[in-house]
């Protein structure tokens, strides 16, 4: 009988290493470079709003279209592996937005379907936080006053979904939503990493609002990591395989001047 104990106890640890071993994968990581000569982002006029203007008395809100660090390193880039990969499961951590200084924090960010978004109201001023969507992720709330809180299910996948303020027209930011986890925007000099991909050979795609999206393939290994670096050109660019995510300028920024490097 205890023999018999112990065979079972062995295949089930078997069974629980193998599926560990099935979902530890291997690793991609890399960055988000720009391979040209920078283009300066506009500032914004936050004059249109004396409650924005107030809350940023003396600083430089720069438009991100495309954020460019002085390594010409790119963040909030998404970054995503395309295919019918496995979904895993659902995180009990919502994907929060905060407004604040009439800004989205973060600009790009993503999260899984079955996951809560959620957006929330630093700023004592009005907001309007505003989706349009296919894939079920549409809404449209006000937000009168700071604390408040709105919370989606996101369903849908989407690539991207665009989040807007129609109180301010120069607000704007994006959320990936995809079925699986393997996913990752670029933070702190363009860096992302995807951990615990399955073993095989896929398209990994990075987004840029502005500059489009680049596909490049990848061999992933069980327990090893595999680097690449997305290369980005100006808009129209030959290294884009996808246009440049379109959004008229009168969408993005209010009568603005020119924001010089130091002023980032």
């Amino acid at each position: 009988m205890m023999q018999r104990m112990h065979i079972l106890l062995a295949l089930v640890l078997l069974f629980f290493l193998d599926a560990a071993a099935a979902l530890a994968g291997g690793t991609i990581e890399g960055m988000a470079m720009f391979t040209s000569t920078p283009r300066r982002n506009p500032l914004i006029q936050m004059g249109a709003d004396p409650n924005c203007q107030r809350i940023n008395e003396g600083k430089k809100v720069v438009q991100k279209m495309v954020d460019i660090q002085r390594d010409r390193s790119i963040d909030n880039v998404f970054v995503h592996v395309l295919g019918d990969l496995p979904a895993g499961s659902v995180p009990a951590e919502p994907v929060v937005i905060d407004q604040q200084g009439c800004i989205y924090h973060p600009r790009v960010s993503a999260g899984v379907t079955g996951q809560t978004l959620a957006i929330t109201n630093s700023d004592p001023t009005l907001h309007n936080v505003h989706t349009k969507s296919e894939q079920g992720n549409g809404f449209n709330v006000g937000q009168p006053k700071a604390g408040m809180r709105h919370e989606h299910t996101l369903k849908g996948e989407e690539v991207m979904l665009r989040v807007k303020c129609d109180v301010h027209p120069w607000m704007t930011g994006f959320v990936g939503v995809k079925k699986n986890p393997y996913f990752a925007v670029t933070r702190e000099g363009g860096k992302f990493t995807i951990e615990n991909v399955p073993a095989g050979t896929y398209t990994v795609q990075a987004w840029q609002e502005r500059l489009g999206a680049i596909d490049q393939e990848v061999t992933v290994v069980e327990g090893e990591t595999v680097t690449v670096e997305f290369g980005f050109g100006p808009p129209g660019s030959a290294s884009l395989d996808e246009p440049a995510f379109t959004l008229p300028v009168r969408d993005l920024v209010v009568p603005y001047v020119e924001a010089v490097a130091s002023e980032r």
